[in-house]
């Protein structure tokens, strides 16, 4: 199934609580080898929530038509990609450029490597941020992954939640129209 066949995801309300809230005090490994204190994030930052990126030709768990069913599970690659596309845009709008998702550290410095991602991606596999301000999940084949959102944050603070996020190479377009309007 195509991205664009992808079935829409519908607001079932599960970001609603996220506007306004301050990161914790959470350090979450990046793809460089740090790790990011998300409450420690100063400037614009667009944090890019994702379920996973595969490896071509890996099945998604519980398998394709599984995950196929799932509306806005696909789409991981295509929104990693248009981020970077976008990166010089969005870092000019003055964010700072994180991706999201509960995959390892080492499952995402591949997908990093493969796909020649400009920014970081930050794994939450042990689901610290996901646990402590409630972030959106589904589980499948007993794997837990984030729902698709973008968090737009001031020094710490999320200012605006973008969710649910489809197409999701519509990603990078939708966090760059709002940066620049709330910065404006």
């Amino acid at each position: 199934m195509s991205a664009a066949a992808a079935k829409r995801p519908v607001d079932d309300g599960g970001a609603a609580h996220l506007r306004g809230q301050r990161l914790p005090a959470v350090w979450l490994p990046a793809t460089d080898g740090t790790a990011v204190q998300l409450d420690a994030l100063r400037g614009w930052a667009a944090i890019f929530a994702h379920p996973r990126i595969a490896r071509p030709g890996e099945q998604a768990p519980g398998g394709d038509a599984a995950w196929d069913a799932l509306p806005g599970a696909r789409g991981c690659t295509a929104q990693a990609c248009a981020l970077r596309d976008a990166h010089r845009e969005l870092a000019e709008a003055g964010a700072t450029v994180l991706g999201l998702s509960t995959q390892s550290t080492r499952e995402q410095v591949e997908a990093a490597t493969r796909l020649r991602l400009p920014y970081l991606l930050l794994s939450d596999a042990a689901l610290r941020l996901a646990t402590a301000i409630d972030l959106p999940t589904f589980t499948v084949a007993g794997v837990t992954l984030l729902r698709r959102l973008t968090l737009i944050v001031h020094d710490g603070w999320i200012e605006e939640v973008l969710y649910p996020v489809f197409p999701a190479e519509a990603a990078a377009a939708d966090a760059l129209e709002r940066l620049r309007a709330l910065a404006a």
